[in-house]
């Protein structure tokens, strides 16, 4: 676990600690993932690689993009929205690495998810996890306030259709993303033509993963 979280550029002084965190949130998956359908294995090497590593593999990116947003608009908080949370993924092994980090204090996650039972597991595990900067929403994304957040991630969650592009770009802030975990670019191309008069610009940043070199795996970034 350690050696995945350094692979996916955690500096090193929090490995140890967000390691710790995140046996304990693999814990919780595989406790309640028959009741709550959270993720597609309870296998704890699978967990693991395919969704905490995946989840973290863009943590620098998104990282990044956050420290910019801050020192643009001078300010001393901002919000992440999990939308589609499900199981809390990417959500909360984010939120446990701005947990950490010092110069993240002021980066809250909200976890938006439309099952109620989910909200409860994803209410269950920030309390475990002692993570003080995540909060649940129990709502669909249509429902959420227009310009409520800085930038905006999505994981296993439906494919970007007008509908949902436009709600998702009400729900952002001017100057903030959009940041799309996603497959093999030649599918990501297809699916944004289909919203190229919404999206007529956007990034695709590589992910590599620890254990799915073989993988082809992206982050979609479109900017407001």
């Amino acid at each position: 676990m350690i050696e995945g979280l350094k692979k996916c550029g955690i500096p090193e002084a929090f490995c140890a600690v967000l390691a710790q965190k995140m046996e304990a949130y693999i814990k919780e998956i595989i406790l309640f993932n028959s009741a709550y359908n959270l993720t597609n294995t309870s296998d704890r090497e699978e967990l693991m690689v395919r969704h905490i590593f995946d989840s973290l593999a863009a943590w620098p990116k998104l990282s990044q993009m956050l420290e910019g947003y801050l020192k643009a608009n001078e300010r001393s908080e901002v919000t992440l929205a999990d939308i589609g949370s499900g199981g809390g993924l990417p959500g909360i092994p984010l939120a446990a690495v701005f947990s950490l980090i010092p110069e993240f204090s002021g980066v809250t996650v909200e976890l938006v998810e439309r099952m109620e039972k989910r909200c409860s597991f994803l209410e269950n595990c920030a309390a475990i996890l002692g993570l003080k900067n995540v909060r649940v929403v129990n709502s669909e994304a249509e429902r959420l306030p227009e310009a409520a957040y800085e930038l905006i991630t999505f994981r296993a969650f439906r494919p970007l259709d007008k509908k949902m592009t436009k709600t998702l770009l009400r729900i952002v802030k001017p100057g903030g993303s959009l940041c799309a975990y996603k497959a093999k670019e030649i599918n990501i191309k297809e699916e944004m033509n289909a919203i190229v008069s919404l999206i007529p610009e956007y990034e695709v940043e590589p992910l590599k993963v620890p254990g799915l070199e073989e993988s082809e795996r992206n982050l979609v970034i479109i900017r407001k």
